[in-house]
């Protein structure tokens, strides 16, 4: 068969055919490197670590909660409350003793993700960073200590204030459904606090400032290891 075109011509085309594809293939991969770390709230070593050290399945619950942050973060106040509130809740409860060995131990995020379980004082934190990283302001949400009536003990949920004197909305483990604190009437505030402060509630209304969240040595320990892990997350 004789040839339509020089052999130098043939050879020209053929690398000049496979440099473009080379080039689009790098766009690709590196356009879906970008897209995965905008979508992971937590360090590629750090995420390696926690693989390591638990299993492969932390590394989809991660993987997950990356992603309902970067989908919803341009949503509605209320649907990122719904959609983070069911992420959570659908993890394991699980005492600090069975799980740390310690009586009262406020875990991160990323120790729950990776660990599948945690107490009412998990899921309120997580759920708060959560909701922080999501655009939510610290101002509108305080983790509030409670006692459970019916479970006659102390509990923590997470409430979300539209405006400074509207009536909650409570974010529960314990109940799926979100709620105003005004149809809570099993739970019983004590206090409350966020980034900067914290509140007393008053049996006779409304809540006293008592002072800055700082006083609170858990809170403080538990920001400290957010930051260790890097956790892009703000306060």
């Amino acid at each position: 068969m004789q040839l339509s075109m020089p052999l130098t011509q043939i050879k020209f085309d053929y690398w000049r055919h496979c440099t473009v594809f080379l080039i689009a293939t790098l766009v690709v991969l590196i356009a879906c490197r970008t897209s995965l770390a905008d979508t992971f709230p937590v360090s590629n070593q750090l995420l390696k670590k926690t693989v390591q050290k638990h299993t492969t399945f932390a590394h989809e619950r991660i993987a997950t909660w990356g992603k309902l942050i970067s989908h919803y973060k341009n949503a509605d106040s209320l649907q990122k409350l719904r959609v983070v509130n069911s992420f959570f809740n659908k993890m394991r409860f699980v005492n600090d003793r069975d799980l740390w060995g310690k009586e009262d131990y406020w875990a991160t995020p990323l120790q729950m993700l990776a660990s599948n379980g945690g107490d009412c004082e998990d899921y309120s934190i997580a759920k708060y960073f959560t909701l922080r990283k999501m655009g939510i302001p610290a101002e509108r949400m305080r983790l509030t200590y409670v006692k459970a009536v019916e479970l006659n003990q102390a509990h923590m949920v997470l409430a979300y204030y539209s405006t400074p004197n509207t009536v909650p909305l409570i974010l529960d483990n314990l109940v799926n459904d979100i709620q105003t604190a005004s149809n809570r009437n099993d739970l019983q505030p004590v206090y409350s606090f966020n980034s900067t402060d914290l509140w007393l509630v008053k049996q006779s209304g409304g809540d006293q400032l008592i002072g800055r969240a700082g006083r609170l040595s858990h809170w403080q320990e538990v920001i400290a290891r957010i930051n260790s892990e890097q956790l892009s997350v703000p306060r």
